[in-house]
Protein backbone atom coordinates (compact mmCIF):
# COMPACT_ATOMS: atom_id res chain seq x y z
CA UNK A 1 0.00 0.00 0.00
CA UNK A 2 1.31 3.50 -1.01
CA UNK A 3 1.01 5.62 2.30
CA UNK A 4 0.94 9.04 0.41
CA UNK A 5 3.98 9.68 2.61
CA UNK A 6 6.78 10.51 -0.90
CA UNK A 7 7.48 13.95 -0.52
CA UNK A 8 6.32 14.75 3.03
CA UNK A 9 8.45 15.69 5.64
CA UNK A 10 8.59 14.45 9.37
CA UNK A 11 9.88 15.32 12.95
CA UNK A 12 10.60 12.30 14.98
CA UNK A 13 12.01 13.24 18.51
CA UNK A 14 13.85 10.90 20.51
CA UNK A 15 14.85 8.84 17.47
CA UNK A 16 18.03 7.09 17.83
CA UNK A 17 16.91 4.29 19.21
CA UNK A 18 13.66 1.65 19.84
CA UNK A 19 10.42 2.89 19.06
CA UNK A 20 11.34 6.39 17.76
CA UNK A 21 14.25 4.90 15.33
CA UNK A 22 12.50 2.75 13.92
CA UNK A 23 9.44 4.99 13.18
CA UNK A 24 12.30 7.28 11.34
CA UNK A 25 13.05 5.06 9.45
CA UNK A 26 9.84 3.33 8.56
CA UNK A 27 9.00 7.29 7.30
CA UNK A 28 12.53 7.12 5.21
CA UNK A 29 11.20 4.25 3.42
CA UNK A 30 7.90 5.27 2.72
CA UNK A 31 9.41 8.19 0.94
CA UNK A 32 9.74 10.92 3.10
CA UNK A 33 12.46 13.31 4.53
CA UNK A 34 12.87 13.16 8.17
CA UNK A 35 14.22 15.32 10.77
CA UNK A 36 15.22 13.47 13.93
CA UNK A 37 16.32 14.30 17.15
CA UNK A 38 18.35 12.86 20.49
CA UNK A 39 20.63 13.92 23.14
CA UNK A 40 23.26 11.26 22.42
CA UNK A 41 24.99 13.43 19.46
CA UNK A 42 26.87 10.32 18.21
CA UNK A 43 23.80 7.74 18.61
CA UNK A 44 22.13 10.41 16.40
CA UNK A 45 24.92 11.06 13.81
CA UNK A 46 24.96 7.19 13.86
CA UNK A 47 21.39 6.51 13.07
CA UNK A 48 21.03 9.37 10.37
CA UNK A 49 23.79 7.29 8.19
CA UNK A 50 21.75 4.26 9.05
CA UNK A 51 18.55 5.65 7.30
CA UNK A 52 19.92 7.39 4.70
CA UNK A 53 21.32 4.24 3.33
CA UNK A 54 18.59 2.41 4.19
CA UNK A 55 16.21 4.31 2.29
CA UNK A 56 17.84 7.37 0.18
CA UNK A 57 15.95 9.58 2.22
CA UNK A 58 17.39 13.04 3.19
CA UNK A 59 17.76 12.69 7.09
CA UNK A 60 18.49 16.14 9.08
CA UNK A 61 20.05 15.16 12.77
CA UNK A 62 19.47 17.76 15.87
CA UNK A 63 21.03 16.73 18.73
CA UNK A 64 18.53 17.81 21.36
CA UNK A 65 16.41 17.42 24.52
CA UNK A 66 13.06 18.08 24.66
CA UNK A 67 12.44 18.08 28.39
CA UNK A 68 14.47 21.55 27.56
CA UNK A 69 12.27 24.49 26.03
CA UNK A 70 14.94 25.96 23.90
CA UNK A 71 15.95 22.67 22.14
CA UNK A 72 12.89 22.68 21.15
CA UNK A 73 12.96 25.74 19.32
CA UNK A 74 16.35 25.20 17.92
CA UNK A 75 14.85 21.64 16.56
CA UNK A 76 11.48 23.11 14.83
CA UNK A 77 13.19 26.17 13.63
CA UNK A 78 16.46 24.12 11.87
CA UNK A 79 13.48 21.14 10.58
CA UNK A 80 11.79 24.57 9.08
CA UNK A 81 14.56 26.11 7.82
CA UNK A 82 15.73 23.06 5.98
CA UNK A 83 12.33 21.60 4.59
CA UNK A 84 9.94 24.82 4.63
CA UNK A 85 7.13 22.48 6.29
CA UNK A 86 6.46 19.45 8.14
CA UNK A 87 3.37 17.01 7.57
CA UNK A 88 4.01 14.64 10.86
CA UNK A 89 5.36 14.98 14.09
CA UNK A 90 5.85 12.00 16.42
CA UNK A 91 6.27 13.07 20.00
CA UNK A 92 7.85 10.53 22.11
CA UNK A 93 10.72 10.45 24.62
CA UNK A 94 12.42 8.38 27.20
CA UNK A 95 10.36 6.95 30.39
CA UNK A 96 10.92 8.17 33.78
CA UNK A 97 11.96 6.41 36.82
CA UNK A 98 9.71 3.76 38.31
CA UNK A 99 8.80 5.32 41.55
CA UNK A 100 5.59 4.45 43.56
CA UNK A 101 3.61 7.58 44.96
CA UNK A 102 5.58 7.98 48.20
CA UNK A 103 8.91 7.08 46.77
CA UNK A 104 9.15 10.38 43.89
CA UNK A 105 10.12 13.59 45.08
CA UNK A 106 9.30 16.65 43.93
CA UNK A 107 12.49 17.03 41.40
CA UNK A 108 11.06 13.47 40.29
CA UNK A 109 7.58 14.75 39.55
CA UNK A 110 9.19 17.66 37.68
CA UNK A 111 11.39 15.70 35.93
CA UNK A 112 8.40 13.56 34.66
CA UNK A 113 6.06 16.16 33.62
CA UNK A 114 8.85 17.96 31.72
CA UNK A 115 9.80 15.06 29.99
CA UNK A 116 6.54 13.77 29.06
CA UNK A 117 3.75 16.32 29.59
CA UNK A 118 5.47 19.64 28.87
CA UNK A 119 7.93 18.67 25.70
CA UNK A 120 4.81 17.12 24.10
CA UNK A 121 2.87 20.25 24.94
CA UNK A 122 5.77 22.54 23.51
CA UNK A 123 6.50 20.52 20.53
CA UNK A 124 2.87 21.04 18.81
CA UNK A 125 2.42 24.72 19.84
CA UNK A 126 5.89 25.41 17.91
CA UNK A 127 4.53 23.23 15.34
CA UNK A 128 0.94 23.55 14.75
CA UNK A 129 1.47 27.84 13.40
CA UNK A 130 3.64 25.57 10.21
CA UNK A 131 0.71 23.07 9.84
CA UNK A 132 -1.62 25.86 9.74
CA UNK A 133 -0.05 27.41 7.24
CA UNK A 134 0.04 24.23 5.10
CA UNK A 135 -3.95 23.58 6.00
CA UNK A 136 -2.99 20.01 7.30
CA UNK A 137 -0.82 17.66 9.53
CA UNK A 138 -0.98 14.56 11.54
CA UNK A 139 0.52 14.79 14.93
CA UNK A 140 1.30 10.85 17.34
CA UNK A 141 2.04 11.06 20.76
CA UNK A 142 3.77 7.41 22.09
CA UNK A 143 2.56 6.80 25.27
CA UNK A 144 1.95 3.60 27.41
CA UNK A 145 -0.58 1.26 28.05
CA UNK A 146 -0.72 2.77 31.55
CA UNK A 147 -2.71 5.67 29.99
CA UNK A 148 -5.18 3.04 29.62
CA UNK A 149 -4.72 0.75 32.42
CA UNK A 150 -2.55 2.66 35.35
CA UNK A 151 -0.15 0.15 36.76
CA UNK A 152 0.51 1.27 40.58
CA UNK A 153 4.31 1.15 40.62
CA UNK A 154 4.55 3.66 37.33
CA UNK A 155 2.82 7.11 38.47
CA UNK A 156 5.42 9.11 37.18
CA UNK A 157 4.95 7.13 33.88
CA UNK A 158 0.95 7.22 33.96
CA UNK A 159 0.44 10.87 35.24
CA UNK A 160 1.98 12.63 32.61
CA UNK A 161 1.04 10.87 29.64
CA UNK A 162 -2.64 10.82 30.62
CA UNK A 163 -2.24 14.50 30.75
CA UNK A 164 -1.18 14.18 27.14
CA UNK A 165 -3.68 11.95 26.21
CA UNK A 166 -6.53 14.80 27.54
CA UNK A 167 -4.47 16.99 25.48
CA UNK A 168 -4.59 15.41 22.08
CA UNK A 169 -8.33 14.69 22.67
CA UNK A 170 -9.23 18.59 23.12
CA UNK A 171 -6.64 19.31 20.28
CA UNK A 172 -8.12 17.18 17.94
CA UNK A 173 -11.21 19.04 17.77
CA UNK A 174 -10.05 22.52 18.08
CA UNK A 175 -8.12 22.29 15.50
CA UNK A 176 -10.06 19.38 12.92
CA UNK A 177 -11.13 22.59 10.81
CA UNK A 178 -7.16 23.33 10.02
CA UNK A 179 -6.87 19.64 8.19
CA UNK A 180 -4.88 18.76 11.69
CA UNK A 181 -5.15 15.22 13.15
CA UNK A 182 -3.94 14.31 16.47
CA UNK A 183 -3.68 10.81 17.94
CA UNK A 184 -1.74 8.76 20.82
CA UNK A 185 -0.43 5.03 20.72
CA UNK A 186 -0.15 3.01 23.69
CA UNK A 187 2.57 0.62 23.59
CA UNK A 188 2.73 -2.76 25.60
CA UNK A 189 5.61 -4.64 25.81
CA UNK A 190 8.08 -4.28 23.00
CA UNK A 191 11.64 -5.67 22.21
CA UNK A 192 13.25 -2.53 22.38
CA UNK A 193 17.07 -1.58 23.22
CA UNK A 194 16.20 -0.38 26.74
CA UNK A 195 14.18 -3.62 27.22
CA UNK A 196 17.35 -5.84 26.00
CA UNK A 197 19.25 -3.65 28.20
CA UNK A 198 17.12 -4.09 31.31
CA UNK A 199 16.71 -8.13 30.50
CA UNK A 200 20.53 -8.52 30.15
CA UNK A 201 21.30 -7.06 33.01
CA UNK A 202 18.64 -9.56 34.49
CA UNK A 203 20.75 -12.35 32.89
CA UNK A 204 23.98 -11.33 33.71
CA UNK A 205 22.95 -10.85 37.82
CA UNK A 206 20.80 -14.08 38.14
CA UNK A 207 23.16 -16.09 35.34
CA UNK A 208 19.90 -16.91 33.49
CA UNK A 209 20.03 -16.96 29.42
CA UNK A 210 18.77 -13.90 28.02
CA UNK A 211 16.67 -15.41 25.31
CA UNK A 212 14.92 -16.86 28.23
CA UNK A 213 14.26 -13.77 29.98
CA UNK A 214 12.67 -12.30 26.42
CA UNK A 215 10.66 -15.42 25.92
CA UNK A 216 9.41 -15.14 29.95
CA UNK A 217 8.49 -11.74 29.27
CA UNK A 218 6.21 -12.59 26.63
CA UNK A 219 4.72 -15.49 28.32
CA UNK A 220 1.18 -12.81 29.47
CA UNK A 221 0.92 -11.20 26.28
CA UNK A 222 -2.00 -12.83 24.44
CA UNK A 223 0.14 -13.13 21.34
CA UNK A 224 2.64 -14.82 23.22
CA UNK A 225 5.74 -12.38 22.77
CA UNK A 226 7.29 -9.18 22.49
CA UNK A 227 6.21 -6.23 20.06
CA UNK A 228 8.99 -5.48 17.22
CA UNK A 229 10.09 -1.83 17.34
CA UNK A 230 9.05 -1.71 13.32
CA UNK A 231 5.55 -2.79 14.69
CA UNK A 232 4.14 0.23 16.21
CA UNK A 233 6.70 2.33 13.62
CA UNK A 234 4.02 1.25 10.58
CA UNK A 235 1.05 1.63 12.84
CA UNK A 236 2.60 5.58 13.92
CA UNK A 237 3.59 5.86 10.04
CA UNK A 238 0.21 4.97 8.89
CA UNK A 239 -1.48 7.72 11.44
CA UNK A 240 0.57 10.09 10.16
CA UNK A 241 -0.22 9.39 6.33
CA UNK A 242 -3.16 10.10 4.13
CA UNK A 243 -4.42 6.72 4.50
CA UNK A 244 -5.94 7.68 8.00
CA UNK A 245 -7.20 11.22 6.87
CA UNK A 246 -10.62 10.15 9.03
CA UNK A 247 -8.73 8.89 12.20
CA UNK A 248 -8.34 11.52 14.81
CA UNK A 249 -8.33 12.02 18.69
CA UNK A 250 -7.91 7.88 18.38
CA UNK A 251 -6.56 5.96 21.82
CA UNK A 252 -4.48 3.24 19.94
CA UNK A 253 -2.96 0.22 21.99
CA UNK A 254 -0.46 -1.70 20.50
CA UNK A 255 -0.02 -4.26 23.05
CA UNK A 256 -0.31 -7.92 21.20
CA UNK A 257 -3.64 -7.64 22.93
CA UNK A 258 -2.32 -7.25 26.96
CA UNK A 259 -4.99 -4.46 27.61
CA UNK A 260 -8.42 -5.45 28.63
CA UNK A 261 -9.75 -2.30 29.22
CA UNK A 262 -12.40 -1.14 26.47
Amino acid sequence: MDLGLAGKVALVTGASRGMGRATALSFGREGASVSICARDAGRLAATADEIRRATGATVLATPADVAIPADIERLVDATLAAFGRIDALVCNAGGPPALRFDQAAEDDWARAMDLSLHSTRRLVRRVLPAMQRQRGGSVVAITSTTVIEPAPELPLSTVPRLGVAGMFKLLSREYAADGIRFNVVCPGGFRTDRSLELLSKQAAETGRPLEELLAESGRGIPLGRLGEPEEIADVIVFLCSPRASYVTGALLPVDGGVTLAL
